[in-house]
């Protein structure tokens, strides 16, 4: 692939964008000689301006979604990917969000453009673990660990029952509920289901993979470590 192709599809502009930075001298290696559109140059040497390229598909990062955003790259409002460099949404193949967080909820979201790995996290064979934190609007009962751990539990409009999930009461109204799958809205409908109403809702984890303290509206590229630690086991999950 010609280097000018290989940098457009990083979303750095259109073929003709690229061409011209290359034509300006902006696209260089890491001893500052300007490169040629069609030069054969490992990537880790690409340097515009001076700083090192964003990664080469496969890429997968996370972002600490913030309340207020929405996982779409159509709707009105605002998106996810407003958080985000904006070359990133026009890199080929595209970026996209592994599930989907709602707009009133936060948390770790996972984006990736490598389509394999996308259906691996997301498929029901896989059983990824998502951790969720839960404010309520009323005391817990005191059953919705069992009901939830039950796998009986069903929700309104669907026809298969829920698979267990863990329930840990943090304090009455305070609650952390572990998933290995990823329904519409599923952790509000549980709720709702047992007479309450979530006024927060904050996913902490996906399977062993964590925020570690990334700020809310930050974001960063996921090492294969890190790839590795979304399909480990996380304390709690259900069996």
């Amino acid at each position: 692939m010609r280097l000018a192709k290989r940098i457009a599809h990083l979303g750095y502009g259109s073929r003709r964008q690229v061409l011209a930075l290359f034509e300006a001298g902006r696209i260089t290696d890491e001893s500052g000689r300007a490169l040629a559109p069609d030069e054969e140059i490992a990537h880790e040497r690409l340097r515009l301006d001076g700083e090192p390229l964003d990664p080469p598909a496969p890429f997968t990062l996370m972002l600490h979604k913030p309340v207020g955003y929405t996982c779409s790259t159509r709707d009105a409002g605002r998106l996810v990917y407003d958080l985000l460099p904006p070359r990133f949404r026009a890199r080929t193949p595209l970026l996209s969000t592994v599930g989907r967080l709602d707009r009133d909820t936060s948390g770790l979201l996972l984006m990736t453009d490598d389509g394999a790995l996308l259906h691996r996290i997301v498929s029901p064979k896989s059983a990824v673990a998502k951790v969720y934190e839960v404010r309520l609007a009323r005391d817990l009962r005191g059953d919705e660990g069992e009901v939830f751990a039950s796998g009986t539990l069903m929700l309104r409009s669907e026809t298969e029952p829920l698979a267990p999930a863990r329930l840990e009461v943090l304090d009455p109204r305070h609650a952390r509920v572990v998933l290995t799958e990823g329904r519409y809205h599923q952790v509000r409908r549980m709720f709702a289901a047992l007479g309450n109403h979530v006024e927060a809702l904050h996913r902490s984890r996906v399977g062993a993979l964590a925020l570690d303290g990334l700020a809310p509206g930050a974001w960063r590229a996921l090492a294969a470590e890190d790839i590795a630690r979304v399909f480990a086991p996380v304390g709690g999950a259900p069996a």
